[in-house]
């Protein structure tokens, strides 16, 4: 059902490619200046948002053998993602049930016990306390009482979402929408993970908007990606997450009749995003490739950090395919960095004055009007009605 969903956005994508058309909203949308600066709005979105709703953290690539790890920052919560022995994905609070020490330091490693630097207490891949340093001098506790703190976890389509909250009820797989049956097209869980590096940004939002834009591209990166580059945009979404493709002209002839063969290469094309923090997006560097870029918020309402991630679906055997690999890495960092939140910065500056009261997204760009709808719908929805939002998409 999921490659039938794939054909028909195939479809339409040509038959706009055609007719010189592309889908468009009702009005123009206006967004506040405020929801990119202001303090109290900041937090809200970090509370209500990136602490409540699941997060896409790691990749399959990433956690491929038994007691392989992961551990990390996630909106401000030390985050211990682990392979168990029977293969299973689990997370939990990278924090010590002795003395509250982060039990890992962040990276990614492979390890069958989990020892905390601070006390030496450890802990197996499924998080239960295994040993006690000095334990007749410490004193009797019930250890099954006192290992990490698990989070919501599932690992789907090669990816894996942790919410950050404990006590969250949110199902996540009712979250994703059924969008983790289209994304299973890629095939992730059999990629591999070439290497990650970090992107300095914007206000979180700022930079999002970007991976939902294609109005810019023969504008600010004229000089890398070129001033041909398509500019029109196709949105899609099943509940907040979206993908964004360009109208294909003349595709269809090039493709055939039997759909059957439509390559999936093809089918999948275009920018993905996981909402609140997700892009994936397809390059050929070293072979078939696609960054995926994690955006946290940081410190301030201003700034946000980007992990950026480039998965190719085979391992790259040869020094060539390596260096291809390796400076198409090197080029993204560039124009997203340079270029994109370089403007960004830019434009946090320029907002914060106050000079205009609202930004604009206009009848073309879709995607942010849907994404500024559902982040201020999720942060004006209770926790006891959040799951609501989702059962309806």
């Amino acid at each position: 059902m999921s490659r039938e969903q794939l054909i028909e956005m195939a479809k339409i994508n040509m038959a706009h490619g055609d007719a010189g058309t592309i889908p468009q909203t009702d009005d123009v949308l206006k967004v506040p200046v405020g929801n990119y600066f202001e303090t109290e709005r900041w937090q809200q979105e970090i509370n209500k948002i990136f602490k409540r709703v699941p997060l896409m953290l790691a990749m399959t690539a990433e956690l491929k053998e038994p007691g392989d790890y992961k551990a990390m920052n996630a909106g401000g919560v030390p985050v211990l993602i682990s392979r168990t022995e029977d293969g299973e994905v689990k997370a939990f609070v990278n924090m010590c049930a002795h003395r509250g020490s982060q039990v890992m330091d962040e990276g990614c490693g492979n390890t069958n016990r989990f020892t905390c630097p601070y006390h030496a207490w450890s802990y197996n891949g499924d998080g239960n306390l295994m040993g006690i340093y000095a334990p007749k001098d410490f004193g009797e506790i019930d250890k099954s009482q006192y290992g990490l703190t698990e989070l919501p976890c599932l690992e789907k389509a090669g990816l894996i979402w942790v919410t950050i909250d404990p006590k969250s009820t949110l199902d996540i797989e009712l979250f994703l929408s059924g969008y983790d049956e289209l994304l299973a097209h890629f095939g992730f869980e059999k990629w591999h993970h070439f290497a990650s590096q970090v992107v300095e940004g914007p206000n979180w939002k700022i930079a999002y908007d970007g991976y939902l834009d294609l109005y810019h591209l023969p504008i600010l990166h004229k000089d890398t990606f070129g001033s041909d580059f398509p500019n029109q945009a196709i949105y899609y979404s099943w509940g907040p997450h979206q993908r964004v493709a360009g109208p294909m002209k003349g595709m269809a002839k090039m493709l055939g009749d039997s759909e059957e063969d439509w390559p999936t290469e093809y089918l999948t094309a275009g920018v993905w995003t996981i909402f609140p923090h997700i892009s994936i997006a397809g390059f050929d560097g070293g072979g078939r490739a696609v960054m995926l870029s994690q955006l946290f918020p940081g410190e301030t309402p201003g700034t946000s950090y980007t992990v950026q991630h480039y998965l190719m679906a085979e391992e790259p055997k040869d020094e060539a395919k390596v260096k291809a690999a390796r400076d198409q890495l090197d080029f993204l960092r560039y124009v997203v960095a340079e270029e994109d939140y370089a403007t960004g910065l830019k434009q946090q500056k320029a907002m914060e004055t106050g000079a205009k009261e609202h930004v604009l997204f206009g009848r073309n760009e879709a995607g942010g009007h849907n994404f500024h709808s559902w982040v201020d719908t999720i942060l004006e929805t209770s926790d006891e009605d959040l799951p609501k939002l989702f059962q309806t998409g």
